[in-house]
């Protein structure tokens, strides 16, 4: 029997701007921070990545991430007026591309349920980095409304999207997305994207044991030779309200494992600094890498931690900056947006905040206490994404 994502559900903590934000005033400091595209924290990580929330709310409620306990008919939700205008949105965009960033992955929520989204990724699509090179401009989201929207997604501009998929079991998915939504919606939007040339297309699973993992060969043997990269995601304790365990996490390298019983595979290179995905491809008959069967990716975000190389700042919906996925604090952009602040001093707000960051939460998850799932307040990852 599927056991259904996660029984045990707790108390939500609002980490939204008027809890957990830096006042505008601290990030203001008097002496300017350069924008010379070679922005670095205090470990020498560059900023390459910014991943921009564009909505709270999403039409799925995956108990891993927004549990319908918690999410239901009168959570509140952000109101319009807090939320960040696209024309705010691109001029924060503007100022990262001057420090360094390459890549802008609109995410939510679900960012295909934000009004004329498709005139928001128009504008992106116009920003050059300081060498003249066009954004890496990409989206995630569940494919509910992707086979309507592909085509104009790509129109306005957008170059690729990953597809959040949990199972090609009906009942399973089903049952975790909680709203009763079928699979075959989801395959239709997919394969709607890659007619609208939104490639490589990337599909994103989460596995937790005992819920979905029965899914992980089938999921292999539909992508494989697609030219879609499939991915498996651990497990992870983002968050107060998905009631995570560590006995509920799959270890990548089990998954790796599971897979080769089946379809043998040989490690890869990885493609891209700061890169979060273990590559792995399907090997022929010799051990070689078959290139037209194509390759899965693992991301081990709770047993192997990533943080030395992370590249990725993070924008949430109503413009709170966050300097790691796990943050339980928020860098409040929107303050200095609304209250007059120049590019210039917009620009120099952003590198004295990522020149003094230190987040490596995943590293030192290691060494502390086995995790209950009851720890520190976190952003929830509805609010920021992925």
């Amino acid at each position: 029997m599927t056991e259904r994502f996660s029984p045990k559900v707790f108390p939500m903590v609002d980490l939204r701007a008027g809890n957990l934000a830096v006042p505008p005033s601290y990030l203001l400091p008097d002496i300017p921070a350069p924008a010379n595209a070679l922005l670095s924290d205090t470990l020498g990580r560059n900023l390459r990545d910014l991943r921009i929330s564009v909505t709270d709310r999403c039409n799925f409620r995956c108990s891993y991430c927004m549990p319908k306990e918690v999410f239901d008919k009168d959570y509140a939700y952000l109101p319009h007026a807090s939320l960040l205008s696209f024309e705010e949105i691109v001029r924060i965009a503007r100022q990262f591309v001057k420090h360094g960033v390459q890549k802008i992955r609109l995410t939510g929520g679900e960012p295909l349920l934000r009004k004329n989204i498709e005139n928001l990724i128009e504008q992106l699509a116009t920003l050059r980095t300081p060498d003249g090179k066009p954004l890496d401009l990409t989206l995630t989201t569940n494919g509910a409304l992707l086979a309507r929207k592909a085509s104009a997604l790509k129109a306005a501009g957008l170059q690729r999207v990953t597809v959040s998929l949990d199972g090609l079991n009906d009942a399973v998915f089903r049952s975790m997305n909680d709203v009763d939504f079928p699979v075959a919606d989801v395959l239709e939007g997919i394969y709607a994207a890659r007619s609208a040339g939104l490639g490589p297309i990337k599909i994103n699973m989460v596995v937790k044991r005992g819920t979905n993992d029965q899914e992980i060969l089938p999921m292999a043997r539909h992508f494989k030779g697609s030219g879609m990269v499939l991915r498996f995601i651990e497990y992870m304790d983002v968050g107060a309200t998905n009631g995570w365990r560590m006995h509920d996490v799959i270890p990548s390298a089990e998954v790796i494992r599971h897979l080769q019983t089946e379809l043998p595979l040989v490690a890869l290179e990885a493609a891209n600094p700061g890169e979060t995905a273990q590559r792995w491809g399907f090997a022929d008959a010799s051990g070689a890498h078959d290139s037209e069967a194509g390759e899965v990716g693992v991301i081990s975000s709770v047993t192997q931690a990533f943080c030395s190389d992370c590249n990725r700042a993070r924008l949430s919906t109503e413009g709170q900056l966050y300097l790691c996925l796990f943050a339980n604090q928020g860098h409040d952009l929107r303050s200095l947006l609304r209250g007059n602040a120049t590019d210039e001093e917009l620009s120099s707000a952003i590198g004295h905040i990522w020149s003094a960051r230190t987040d490596r939460y995943s590293e030192l998850r290691s060494a502390m206490a086995a995790d209950t799932g009851t720890g520190g307040r976190r952003v929830e990852m509805s609010y920021i994404g992925g």
